[in-house]
């Protein structure tokens, strides 16, 4: 098991135009040989949006894209023509294939934080898809089966434990509170790769949502 620590990532964005970017993998001028993917993930970034900030059109490819929202509302707009508003709770999947573009912006009064996680695809090409799940449950695996991967979603009160799933690779993300796992504390922004996973439980020490990402 690998933990990374929410202060060892890459910082990013333009804090000027009301932009906080984290990166926990090598990203744009962060490169980093040594962490280009874990897994089929190549990206995991928390982006913090002002009021009325955002991303302008900007184009993607081959990348399975799945957004979290931690806290406010996200403006989703693609060149497939779908427009969302994406909410805590939510998951939301753009699947770039040949090529999308899209906008995502933070149009509402509130500060936006989101979680956007990029996963590989086993096969370039195809069209581009788009999905979306309003308020998914602890015990709906959401798949994406292009990349070969399902994401648990995991709300814990203190105390709680859950069993991580096994895997020959599985990601973890702490999105709030505090967690026991493998005997390591793990706080928000923390997360931990894990390979060969087996019989691996995570204890909720506060309250807690987690992201745990089962890949092959």
């Amino acid at each position: 098991m690998d933990v990374r620590r929410a202060g060892e990532r890459y910082p990013g964005g333009d804090p000027a135009a009301g932009i906080e970017s984290f990166h926990a993998f090598s990203f744009g001028p962060h490169y980093d040989p040594g962490n280009l993917r874990f897994g089929a993930m190549i990206a995991c970034n928390e982006e913090r949006l002002a009021p009325g900030a955002g991303f302008d059109e900007h184009p993607h490819s081959h990348t399975e894209i799945v957004t979290w929202v931690v806290e406010g509302e996200l403006t989703h707009r693609d060149s497939a023509g779908h427009e969302t508003k994406v909410r805590a709770g939510d998951v939301q999947r753009l699947s770039s294939a040949d090529g999308v573009r899209h906008v995502e912006r933070n149009d509402a009064d509130r500060p936006l934080t989101f979680l956007q996680m990029w996963l590989a695809p086993r096969e370039p090409g195809g069209d581009p898809a788009y999905a979306i799940v309003r308020g998914i449950a602890d015990s709906t695996p959401y798949a994406v089966p292009e990349a070969a991967a399902l994401l648990h979603v995991r709300r814990l009160a203190a105390g709680e434990r859950t069993a991580v799933p096994d895997g020959a690779y599985v990601y973890v993300h702490v999105v709030r509170g505090e967690v026991r796992l493998g005997g390591e504390e793990l706080g928000a922004g923390d997360s931990a790769r894990i390979t060969d996973a087996e019989d691996v439980d995570a204890v909720a020490v506060t309250r807690a949502e987690l992201l745990l990402w089962e890949m092959a």
